[in-house]
């Protein structure tokens, strides 16, 4: 049987991406290694049908933490048998770089965003220059790349000649939604819940969604996930005195999320255009909005606003103004007609919208690795 490797620096608990991948690996018989991180605060892995194993590291950040992790996954790699690599995004590209040029074995990049336009890197203009040049010497290098739009396909085959496929971030069709809708917090039923879920880092308009919420009523705003900034915008809520208003969930296990994604009137998606990375991002959050029904509020970013305009599923926000957000809050809440249109699109755009149709790109991309090996 043939083995499979796939690393990522998250800690597996949220990361869907990886657990589809890997799924998909599984279900055509390779056997698959997971390999990520423990930190801390690290959620329990729940069962899967493939081997996990999760780095217990000193640093849990900055410059000494990708150190001691691209260390230990070198180690990992030359001392366990492989017959393909998956790298998720730049940081764990050189251990699966520098394995595969000392064994043999073909390495898969699945780029995930671009890591170097990031807004905490931007701010970090010596980090940024390191890992730009770890970039720029491997990227070139690497056979079989894929990431997750268009947009990105074509800002990285300009800038390293190189081709590039695109595998989006979609939900698994196959799957049943869940009809249990029970939650670890008190959602109260009498007010529309606006949600938004995914990362909890700089300029993704949380700040300006927890602003909204003065301007509102009958509306609660459902914050799950965690992130840099969420120290900061929880002492924000605190500050607007808008406990009532706003709730946070904190992380929670993809395989839960569903159920607290359906109970949602309203799904946020209000990335600033700020850096690169976000200005092309087609984030993770709308498609699982669109799986469970949700109507969307998006921000006008190229590959959010083809989605949203091509299935007719929401509306767009024209600036990150508290009170502009709150009245475009409040007509996604109270036009039953545009509702009712976009229930019936969300249906389309999710039976549409499936990673049983991405997965056999990947599968392809593999079985030419394994070919060519």
């Amino acid at each position: 049987m043939k083995r499979i490797i796939i690393s990522a620096t998250s800690d597996l608990v949220t990361d869907q991406r990886v657990h589809k991948v890997a799924q998909s690996c599984v279900l055509v018989r390779y056997d698959v290694i997971v390999i990520g991180r423990e930190k801390k605060d690290s959620l329990k892995i729940d069962d899967r049908n493939y081997k996990v194993k999760r780095f217990k590291l000193w640093f849990e950040k900055g410059p000494l933490f990708y150190a001691s992790y691209n260390l230990r996954l070198l180690l990992f790699l030359l001392f366990n048998k492989a017959d393909i690599y998956i790298a998720n995004d730049l940081d764990t590209l050189a251990a699966n770089f520098l394995s595969s040029r000392i064994k043999g074995v073909p390495v898969l990049f699945d780029n995930h965003e671009y890591f170097t336009g990031v807004p905490e890197l931007l701010e970090r203009p010596f980090v940024r220059k390191f890992w730009k040049a770890i970039e720029r010497y491997i990227f070139p290098k690497l056979k079989y790349i894929y990431t997750v739009n268009d947009s990105l396909k074509n800002i990285f085959e300009k800038e390293y000649n190189v081709p590039v496929e695109v595998i989006r971030n979609i939900p698994l069709c196959g799957v049943e939604k869940t009809e249990n809708k029970n939650t670890n917090i008190d959602i109260p039923r009498d007010k529309k819940i606006v949600l938004y879920q995914g990362a909890i880092n700089k300029d993704r308009g949380i700040e300006e969604a927890i602003k909204s919420m003065q301007f509102v009523d009958g509306v609660l705003l459902l914050i799950i996930g965690d992130g840099d900034v969420i120290n900061e915008v929880k002492k924000l809520a605190v500050d607007l005195n808008l406990q009532e208003k706003v709730k946070f969930t904190g992380k929670i296990p993809f395989r839960e999320l569903i159920n607290y994604t359906q109970l949602a009137d309203l799904g946020l998606c209000i990335e600033k255009p700020t850096n690169i990375n976000y200005i092309y991002s087609l984030p993770n959050k709308l498609f699982d909005y669109i799986r469970s029904g949700v109507p969307v509020l998006a921000s006008h970013l190229p590959e959010v606003e083809n989605i949203i305009n091509q299935y007719s599923i929401g509306e767009f926000i024209e600036s990150h103004d508290p009170q502009h957000i709150a009245s475009q809050i409040r007509k996604c809440l109270d036009d039953e007609s545009s509702r009712t249109l976009w229930k019936e699109n969300l249906k389309i755009a999710s039976h549409d919208l499936c990673w049983e149709n991405e997965e056999k790109i990947l599968l392809q991309i593999i079985t030419r690795a394994l070919k060519q090996k």
